[in-house]
C-alpha cells in the first residue's frame, strides 16, 4: 500500500526531528532538486545550490526545535523563497552602497589623482566585501547597508542572533585584516563606529 504524500512528509518530519540521518537524507532526495528549480526563478544560478544548501543545513542544525505547522513542503518552499529575497536585497544594497560610495568619494575629492585613489579604494572595498564567505557577507550586508538589526536578520535567514553575531564579527574582522592600509578612510565610507 503506498504512503499519501501527507504521511510521507509525517514521516520524513518526524524522522528528522528525531535525528535520523536516513530521514534527513531521505527528504534531501525528495525535495532539493525541486527547491533549486524553485530558487532559480529569483536567483541566479550561482546562488542556487547555496541557498537551498542552507536551508538544510538549517533543518539539520535545528532538528530538535522544528515546530513545523504547515506541510513540510510548504514549509521549504517558503525557506528557500525568503531567502532568495534576502539574497536579491543583499544584492541590491551592495549596489546601492557602490553609488553612495561612487558618489561620497568623487563629490569629494577635486584632484584626478586623488580621484583615482578613492576608485581605487572603492574597488578594494568591494572586493574586500566579495572574498567574505557567502553567509558572513549577507548577515555583514543586511547589517550595515540594510539596517536590520540582528534579531530581524536572525529571523530572515532562520538563525539565532549569536549565529548573526558571529558572522558579523568575522566578516568584520576579516575585512579589517583585508582593508587595513585603508582603515580610517574605510570607516568613514563604511559608517562603522568599530571596525
Amino acid at each position: 500500500m503506498n504512503m499519501s504524500n501527507t504521511d510521507q512528509e509525517s514521516e520524513l518530519l518526524s524522522l528528522l526531528q528525531s535525528g535520523e540521518r536516513a530521514g534527513f537524507n531521505a527528504l534531501f532526495r525528495k525535495y532539493y532538486q525541486p527547491l533549486c528549480s524553485h530558487a532559480y526563478q529569483y536567483v541566479s544560478f550561482e546562488d542556487v545550490e547555496e541557498i537551498v544548501q542552507d536551508v538544510f543545513l538549517w533543518l539539520w542544525q535545528n532538528h530538535e526545535n522544528l515546530s513545523i505547522h504547515t506541510s513540510l513542503q510548504a514549509y521549504l518552499y517558503r525557506a528557500v523563497h525568503l531567502r532568495c529575497l534576502s539574497c536579491i536585497e543583499s544584492q541590491s544594497a551592495r549596489q546601492r552602497a557602490q553609488t553612495q560610495y561612487r558618489l561620497l568619494l568623487v563629490d569629494t575629492t577635486p584632484s584626478g589623482d586623488e580621484k583615482l585613489e578613492a576608485r581605487e579604494l572603492l574597488l578594494r572595498i568591494q572586493e574586500a566585501i566579495d572574498r567574505l564567505p557567502p553567509t558572513y557577507r549577507e548577515a555583514f550586508v543586511m547589517h550595515r547597508f540594510q539596517n536590520h538589526s540582528y534579531k530581524e536578520i536572525a529571523h530572515i535567514l532562520q538563525v539565532s542572533p549569536k549565529t548573526v553575531d558571529y558572522r558579523i564579527q568575522q566578516a568584520l574582522k576579516q575585512l579589517h585584516r583585508d582593508l587595513r592600509d585603508y582603515h580610517p578612510f574605510v570607516l568613514l565610507c563604511m559608517g562603522a563606529s568599530t571596525f
